[in-house]
C-alpha cells in the first residue's frame, strides 16, 4: 500500500481528535461558558462512573473469550514495558535538567503514563472504517480493534492508580512533608475520602510487618503483618469503576454460561448488555470534550520552564516510540507475539501515546503541579496532533 494512502489513513482519526477537542474548548470559553468548571466536575464524574466502565464492559463482554484472551497475554507485560521505561527515561532527563522538587513527580507521571484508554478507543475505530485501512474488513476490524483497546484501557487504569499516583504522592510528600489534599479541586466527589485517607496513611515498612509481640501467639505473630498491610492499603483506589468494568465484562466473556446469558440476539438479559453499550457509545465523545475544556486552562496559564515540557515531549514522542519498536519486533521475532497486525499495531501505538487525562486528576489530589500540568497537557496534545499521524503511518507501513 502507498505511504501517502497510510498517511491520509493516520491523519483521519487526528483529525477527528482534534476536531471534537476544538469543540470542547470552545464550549468552556468564557463568551459561552458551557462547560464551566462545575459542568466539567459533573460531566467527569458521569464518565468516571458510567460511561466508561459501561463501554469497556460490554465491548470485553461481545469480544472476549478464554482463547482470545490468552493470545493477547503480551499486552499487559508490553503496557507495563511502557511505565517502566517512560519513568526510567524521566528520571534521566530530570537528573540532566535538574528540575525543581516540585515538578518531579509531575514529570516522572507524564514521561511514564500515556492515554491507554481514550486514545486508541477514538484511533482504532476510525482507522478501521477508512477504505484504505490495511487491517481488513471494517466490522472485523472495529470488533477485535476496540476489544483490544479496550484490554489497554483496563490495564493501564490499573497501573495508573497503582504505579503512578504513588509515584506522584511519594514526591508530594518530599514537598509538604505531609501528604495533603486538597478537598476543593478533588474531581468525583465519591472518592474524595477515600483518597485522602490512603494519601495520609504511612507507607508500610519492613518495620511495621516486624513489630509484633514476642509473647504473642505464633499464629498472632504470622497473621498481625498481613491485618496490618490490608488495613494500610486502600483497594477502592486501586479499584476504579472502568478496572471493576473490565473484570465484569472479562467474567461474562470468559465464561461460557454468561456470555450465552447476556451476549447475542437470543440471550435472555440481552437488553442489559445493549443498555451498557449504549451508555458506553457516550463515553468517547464526552471524554473528549472534556479533554478539550480542561485544555484551556493551559492557554490561561504560565510560568512552567520550558526545558522541562520539551523534556516530557521528547521521551514521550521521540525516545519511547523508537525504544517500543524494538521491543515489540524484538518480541515476534521470538514468537511472544501472534501474527495479528492490528493486534502489532496496537502494541506499537502504546508506546507514542501523550500523557494520560488521570495524571491531572491526582495532581489535583494532592496540590502539587496543578497549573504546570494543564501546561503540559496543552504541549503534549497540540504535539500528539503532529507524532501520533507520523507513528501511525511508520507503525502501520511496519506490521504490514
Amino acid at each position: 500500500m502507498e505511504l501517502w494512502k497510510l498517511f491520509v489513513t493516520a491523519l483521519m482519526p487526528v483529525l477527528k481528535v482534534l476536531l471534537i477537542t476544538a469543540v470542547g474548548t470552545f464550549l468552556a470559553l468564557h463568551r459561552f461558558n458551557i462547560l464551566r468548571e462545575s459542568a466539567r466536575k459533573h460531566l467527569n464524574t458521569i464518565v468516571y462512573f458510567v460511561f466508561t466502565p459501561a463501554l469497556v464492559c460490554s465491548i470485553l463482554a461481545k469480544t472476549t473469550t478464554f482463547k482470545s484472551l490468552v493470545a493477547v497475554w503480551f499486552m499487559p507485560l508490553n503496557i507495563l514495558l511502557t511505565f517502566i521505561i517512560g519513568t526510567t527515561l524521566g528520571w534521566l532527563f530530570m537528573k540532566i535538567t535538574k528540575a525543581p522538587p516540585d515538578m518531579q513527580g509531575l514529570v516522572l507521571g507524564c514521561c511514564a503514563a500515556g492515554n491507554l484508554g481514550n486514545l486508541p478507543l477514538i484511533i482504532v475505530p476510525a482507522v478501521c472504517k477508512e477504505s484504505s485501512s490495511p487491517f481488513g474488513a471494517v466490522d472485523v476490524c472495529n470488533k477485535k480493534g476496540m476489544a483490544y483497546a479496550s484490554l489497554s484501557m483496563a490495564v493501564g487504569h490499573i497501573y495508573i492508580w497503582t504505579f503512578v499516583y504513588n509515584i506522584i504522592r511519594v514526591y508530594s510528600c518530599r514537598i509538604f512533608n505531609v501528604n495533603k489534599v486538597d478537598d476543593s479541586t478533588v474531581g468525583p466527589a465519591a472518592i474524595e475520602t477515600d483518597l485522602e485517607n490512603y494519601s495520609t496513611r504511612p507507607v508500610v515498612t519492613a518495620e511495621d510487618l516486624s513489630q509484633t509481640n514476642d509473647h504473642e501467639p505464633k499464629q498472632k505473630q504470622t497473621t498481625n503483618p498481613l491485618k496490618t498491610l490490608v488495613q494500610k492499603l486502600n483497594l477502592k483506589v486501586l479499584l476504579a469503576p472502568a478496572t471493576i468494568g473490565s473484570i465484569l465484562g472479562l467474567i461474562i466473556g470468559v465464561v461460557p454460561p454468561f456470555q450465552k446469558m447476556f451476549v447475542g440476539d437470543d440471550a435472555p438479559l440481552r437488553v442489559i448488555e445493549d443498555s451498557a453499550s449504549m451508555l458506553g457509545d457516550a463515553s468517547i465523545p464526552a471524554i473528549t470534550l472534556l479533554v478539550g475544556a480542561n485544555l484551556l486552562d493551559g492557554l490561561k496559564r504560565s510560568g512552567m520552564k520550558l526545558s522541562l515540557v520539551v523534556g516530557i515531549i521528547v521521551v514521550r514522542y521521540i525516545a519511547l516510540p523508537i525504544l517500543g519498536v524494538g521491543i515489540v519486533k524484538g518480541a515476534i521475532h521470538f514468537g511472544l507475539i501472534h501474527h495479528d497486525p492490528l493486534y502489532q499495531f496496537i502494541l506499537l501505538l502504546q508506546y507514542a501515546l501523550p500523557p494520560a487525562i488521570s495524571i491531572s486528576t491526582i495532581t489535583q489530589l494532592f496540590g502539587a503541579g496543578e497549573t504546570e500540568c494543564s501546561i503540559v497537557m496543552l504541549a503534549t496534545y497540540v504535539c500528539a496532533s503532529f507524532s501520533l499521524t507520523l507513528w501511525s503511518t511508520f507503525f502501520m507501513w511496519l506490521v504490514l
